[in-house]
């Protein structure tokens, strides 16, 4: 409920900053025949929006120099979201909403971007967690995900060396970049056969480096080969299947929450350089400003 009240006040707040802007802006504009940046409430709607910027833009810098303890976290998000949203707005008023030329006309399109990027970004968060929540049951923290992995090929080996005798697996050294080889100590006569050949030539390989195109990376078709390989071993051995299938969902849902992490950080990739490039550019837009 804190949290919300929280949303809430910053949400009247930047409404109601709106709308002083805009019942200003609308006798200004009739009355005045000029409506630009260069009037005087011109150059107040963008000094504001310019600090919003700024403001916005100083969130990355606390998050790179975490020394900085100005302030509660939650609050700076918070601003970063409604002060930022204020931005555009203000902007456009200040110039008469006309993108102008020259470097004013490439600010207000990179500031789109920036934007629009943004709204994006507040939106992924917004509801990529409860996403991860439902399809990722399994979830684990995302740094830990190589650790999990290796986990879990350790307990498939035992799984597999438990249920049919003695495996040998041989690991190239990881600066060879050669693809991992696994090889088993068995008689072609042995019922676990099947079960070891499985596992070393199909299962192993994708548990230990997962791939999207791999026949267990898909839900149906791993539970097809997992079928066809049933009928192949005696009843006692099921119950490992049943394990080894398992392991297989628990990577799928680590390979599905990376996926959804990137895309949960990939808008990242746009929005924060373009906003440094967009406050570069408006301290230039400025500086010409004032000089001419």
């Amino acid at each position: 409920m804190i949290i919300d009240r929280s949303h809430r006040s910053w949400a009247v707040a930047s409404a109601a900053i709106l709308i002083v802007a805009l019942a200003a802006y609308v006798p200004y504009a009739v009355g005045s025949p000029r409506v630009g940046g260069g009037t005087t409430l011109g150059l107040a709607y963008g000094i504001v929006g310019f600090g919003f910027m700024a403001f916005v833009t100083l969130l990355s810098l606390r998050k790179k120099f975490p020394i900085w303890r100005i302030g509660r976290t939650q609050t700076w998000m918070r601003g970063h979201l409604w002060l930022g949203a204020l931005s555009l707005p203000l902007i456009l008023l200040h110039a008469g909403f006309l993108f102008g030329h020259g470097l004013a006309s490439v600010l207000m399109w990179l500031f789109a971007v920036v934007y629009a990027s943004g709204i994006c970004g507040a939106w992924l968060q917004h509801t990529m967690p409860r996403r991860i929540l439902r399809d990722v049951p399994m979830e684990t923290i995302y740094e830990q995900i190589g650790h999990v992995r290796a986990q879990l090929v350790d307990e498939a080996d035992r799984l597999v060396a438990d249920a049919s005798g003695r495996l040998e697996v041989a690991v190239p050294p990881a600066a060879s970049g050669a693809t991992v080889l696994a090889t088993v100590m068995r008689v072609d006569a042995d019922v676990t056969a099947p079960l070891r050949e499985f596992y070393v030539h199909e299962m192993r390989p994708f548990v230990q480096a997962p791939s999207r195109s791999h026949p267990l990376a898909n839900e149906t078709s791993a539970a097809g080969r997992f079928e066809k390989l049933r009928p192949l071993l005696p009843v006692s051995l099921h119950a490992a299947v049943a394990d080894l299938e398992s392991i297989c969902e628990e990577e799928r849902q680590l390979m599905r929450q990376a996926r959804m992490h990137g895309v949960l950080h990939a808008w990242l990739l746009v929005h924060v350089p373009l906003s440094f490039a967009l406050m570069a550019l408006a301290i230039a837009h400025i500086i010409g400003a004032l000089r001419y």
